[in-house]
């Protein structure tokens, strides 16, 4: 019966924990259910999940991506810097924050894969130099229309209404970030699962070793997750801007803990005990219901941290008290 039990709460502990989150938050407050709360969630999570899906990919190769957070707001201050002082078309400002995700995966990659410097100190470094980058190119100082530059003048340009529905418009009455992140993680989930791309990334995660002997290129695998986190980590920072309509800087700062424990609540999500898309979507979901909840009671913004550590031991006591126990 402990057995079964343990069991149980491994495979639906997390599915458990969002429901009975949602029922006491809908008691305690009769708008907690309402569409357009429900809404709200959704659309704050999506920039989560997006940066979530990215160290998702860097997990499943048995790496991790702490440059995420500092991703996020280097691109969403370049893609401010883009439209305000440099008033560029709106391809311009899509395109050239995706590049600059690719190129700082590029540079986790070459520091793990051929420096071999173990990830976490290797993105740890890349974090804070990304993070002086966009200090350095703002001067510190965030990006608005019609701020003041340091000669006295006033920025020429504006953000542009089309990247502002981006982040703020709707599509058939949803919201266009909710549209794109539930895309987003059909289309990742697709990929891992179904593609040879995606399976061969699992098996380098699991068991490099083999991985190289069965014929994967597994330097390969691992620099094409990381390139992944990176893109992933940059939309991110794009659907920031765009929500917000300003770049801010250390936008990404708090985005990485949440991203972290949304990976690592998913790992028990239906029992996979492993790095999935649809439990980081779902680890997501709980982070941003406890939020909301948690602002809709009025409690003070700095006790927030302390709600999400707790969610991220308790989720990694369940995954690897498990993992243990088979293993045993």
């Amino acid at each position: 019966m402990k057995d079964k039990l343990l069991d149980y709460s491994y495979k639906y502990g997390a599915l458990v924990i969002i429901a009975a989150v949602f029922i006491v938050f809908s008691i305690v407050n009769e708008y907690f259910l309402s569409y357009d709360n429900i809404t709200d969630i959704l659309r704050s999570i999506s920039i989560v999940t997006f940066v979530a899906i990215g160290v998702t990919f860097s997990q499943i190769v048995d790496g991790f991506d702490l440059s995420v957070g500092s991703t996020v707001s280097l691109t969403t201050v370049v893609a401010a810097a883009m439209m305000v002082w440099y008033e560029l078309p709106l391809a311009f400002v899509l395109v050239a924050p995706l590049l600059i995700g690719a190129v700082i995966g590029l540079l986790n990659a070459l520091l793990i894969v051929k420096v071999r410097i173990p990830d976490l100190l290797a993105t740890l470094a890349v974090m804070y130099i990304i993070g002086g980058v966009h200090k350095t190119y703002t001067k510190g100082f965030s990006i608005y229309n019609n701020m003041q530059m340091q000669d006295g003048t006033k920025a020429p340009g504006q953000f542009l209404e089309s990247f502002k529905w981006i982040g703020q418009g709707k599509l058939l009455g949803i919201p266009v970030p909710v549209v794109l992140m539930l895309l987003a993680v059909i289309l990742v989930h697709v990929f891992l699962t179904y593609t040879r791309w995606g399976r061969q990334m699992y098996v380098t995660g699991g068991n490099r070793e083999a991985a190289r002997l069965s014929g994967i290129s597994v330097n390969r695998v691992r620099t094409f997750a990381y390139v992944l986190s990176g893109i992933f980590a940059a939309i991110g920072g794009v659907l920031f801007a765009a929500r917000v309509g300003s770049g801010q800087i250390d936008a990404g700062s708090p985005l990485l803990m949440e991203a972290v424990a949304a990976v690592f609540v998913g790992y028990s999500v239906l029992g996979a005990g492993k790095p999935n898309v649809i439990g980081t979507f779902f680890g997501a979901v709980l982070i941003g219901v406890l939020l909301n909840g948690l602002t809709m009671l009025n409690m003070p913004y700095y006790a927030y941290d302390i709600v999400k550590g707790t969610v991220l031991v308790l989720a990694l006591s369940i995954t690897f008290i498990h993992l243990n126990r088979r293993r045993a």
